[in-house]
């Protein structure tokens, strides 16, 4: 009697451990949680939902075939609201209470920022999101952006501009800089105003304007006319590009080359809202469905994407952010497979010694992080006709101009004769 009561304790214990092992915490122990902020709310809300639906598209993808090492992918993130002093307390809870494996950036220099010293301190594999030189001041080796801005990120990010400006004939003699006062905004025309030094252009005009809270662009704009520069870079958030093209077009404004840093231009919505407006404007640019630019695996993407985001109200072509936001958690995925680690050094070693396979192209980075070889390509918007999406989606109206190896058509100089 007594080996039967034992038999049957023993049984109904190996079932409550059976019971126990498939309970949804346990099944929960064996994801891989991925933690991050994201601008969902705010001026960024916008992009920042249109990078979540990406990084859902990857997470989806590699939990189709079996996860990462056998263990399926969570995503694990909070809104930030696009303000940073959100985002040091969603990183603490991230890592204190979530226990999340690994952590990437929110989008943008601005919320990048803050988070990198919770990074640091923690050791932790960093992937960051559409920084511009945000790892300056930190120097941390963990710290690995996927924005092809280049080396020196900075002094990278508009040489393109200056490299084509110096071909045309006559040279181009003067420069005015317009920034909005935000972090991205000064850092891109800072790099400008090297530039311009270097290529021996006189400034002769160089301004911020308020950021949020200017609205009206026409008395900046006339400002700049009255300067009569040859070349013109802006350094703009969203509803800045779109006010500043707006108000140059009013004006008459017409240098010979103008563009630059202009956040924006590359959404779909502002695209449709500005139409013919677009055309001349030369400027920054990271993907485009230019004949160039077929990278292995984008084309599969953007036809996931863009069934999706029409569903959820978001840009629904995607050239801009989502690419990107797929490539830098596709990425990290792909070194946790190649070392058969979740060890955070590991990974971060494997990111830092080869070059990677994406569907934004190859990627390999250089020591600070950054991308060792800079392809923020330079675009002119061309021959569009009308407001329809159509025009976008299709080969011919962003052409690609620099670098040499992905150009697709020629610059149209001066931008007046391109408008």
């Amino acid at each position: 009697m007594g080996r039967i009561i034992r038999h049957v304790i023993l049984g109904f214990a190996l079932l409550l451990a059976v019971s126990i092992a498939f309970t949804p915490a346990a099944q929960a122990a064996k994801e891989v949680k991925i933690g991050f902020s994201m601008a969902l709310t705010g001026p960024l809300g916008p992009a920042g939902k249109a990078a979540l639906l990406a990084m859902q598209i990857w997470r989806d993808d590699v939990n189709a075939k079996g996860g990462l090492l056998g263990r399926k992918v969570k995503l694990v993130y909070y809104d930030d609201q696009t303000k940073p002093a959100n985002v040091p307390g969603i990183y603490a809870k991230l890592l204190d209470v979530d226990k999340v494996d690994f952590i990437v950036s929110g989008y943008g220099t601005n919320l990048i920022v803050p988070a990198l010293p919770i990074a640091m301190e923690r050791g932790m594999v960093f992937m960051g999101l559409f920084g511009l030189d945000a790892n300056a001041k930190f120097k941390y080796n963990n710290y690995f952006q996927i924005m092809p801005a280049g080396p020196d990120p900075i002094v990278d990010w508009s040489r393109g501009f200056f490299e084509l400006a110096k071909k045309q004939k006559p040279q181009p003699k003067t420069i005015a800089l317009l920034s909005a006062d935000s972090e991205f905004a000064r850092n891109a025309v800072a790099g400008a105003r090297r530039n311009a030094k270097k290529y021996g252009l006189k400034v002769v005009y160089d301004q911020r304007y308020p950021f949020p809270g200017t609205s009206d662009f026409t008395p900046i704009l006339r400002a700049v006319k009255a300067a009569n520069p040859d070349l013109f870079y802006v350094g703009s958030y969203p509803g800045g590009s779109v006010g500043i093209v707006k108000a140059a077009h009013e004006i008459g404004l017409e240098p010979k080359l103008f563009g630059g840093g202009m956040v924006g231009l590359q959404y779909t919505a502002i695209q449709m809202n500005l139409g013919k407006l677009l055309n001349g404007i030369t400027n920054y640019w990271f993907w485009a469905p230019e004949k160039t630019l077929k990278f292995p695996g984008i084309e599969a993407f953007l036809a996931k994407y863009q069934k999706e985001a029409p569903k959820q109200k978001l840009d629904p072509l995607g050239y801009y952010l989502p690419p990107f936001a797929y490539a830098y958690v596709q990425l990290l995925g792909n070194a946790i497979e190649a070392t058969k680690s979740f060890d955070q050094a590991k990974v971060g070693a494997y990111i830092r010694n080869n070059t990677h396979s994406t569907v934004v192209g190859n990627v390999k980075f250089g020591k600070n992080g950054e991308w060792a070889t800079s392809r923020t390509f330079q675009v002119q918007l061309q021959n569009i006709k009308s407001n329809k999406m159509s025009e976008f989606s299709k080969p011919g109206k962003m052409i690609v101009l620099y670098p040499e190896d992905f150009k697709s058509g020629n610059l149209i100089y001066p931008y007046a004769k391109g408008k």
